[in-house]
């Protein structure tokens, strides 16, 4: 299934000159959604399907960041059968955090998870919606890292290439099912 067909360009969103995807065309498909989760599990899934695999290591859980982060990874920690573990913005979690800033376009802003959320050594699956300049997802890798946690992998739906996201990712494995 062609997947790009169902990604929506919406021009000047959030602000004149960016060329916002959509992917609420994709999640309203029935097929669309399926295939994506499908195709995201087929390359983390064990050989013989074993619960909570990866092809060469398995993955203890998913760590997805708000808001379209989460409605990918949830799907695939049950697809897995592994854990799901939320990253919010600041204040947003009621238990204990560790946090992380980081550099936006215009500013920066902050990520949080809770301290126990993760175990030492653990393996954590990254999944988000889309990988722009990577600056969110080396966020996210460092809270994982600052837990104990090892980063088994990056994957999103959509990955905007031409922002040249791998150099802040530098010895991260990114898996993207469709790029731009």
């Amino acid at each position: 299934m062609n997947l790009k067909k169902l990604i929506r360009d919406v021009p000047d969103f959030p602000k004149q000159g960016v060329i916002f995807k959509d992917i609420t065309p994709l999640l309203k498909n029935t097929k669309g959604f399926k295939s994506a989760i499908n195709n995201m599990a087929r390359k983390y899934s064990a050989k013989g399907g074993s619960a909570c695999g990866g092809k060469d290591k398995k993955i203890d859980s998913i760590v997805s960041m708000e808001s379209r982060g989460f409605i990918f990874g949830a799907a695939l920690a049950l697809k897995l059968g592994c854990g799901f573990v939320p990253i919010r913005k600041k204040g947003k979690l009621p238990y204990k955090t560790i946090q992380e800033e980081y550099q936006l376009e215009y500013g920066t802003d902050v990520l949080e998870i809770h301290e126990d959320a993760i175990c030492k050594d653990d393996n954590i699956l990254i999944v988000d919606d889309v990988l722009a300049t990577g600056g969110t997802a080396k966020a996210v890798c460092s809270l994982i890292e600052k837990l104990g946690g090892k980063v088994a992998g990056l994957c999103f739906l959509i990955e905007l290439s031409f922002l040249n996201p791998y150099e802040k990712l530098k010895g991260h494995e990114i898996f993207s099912l469709i790029k731009y």
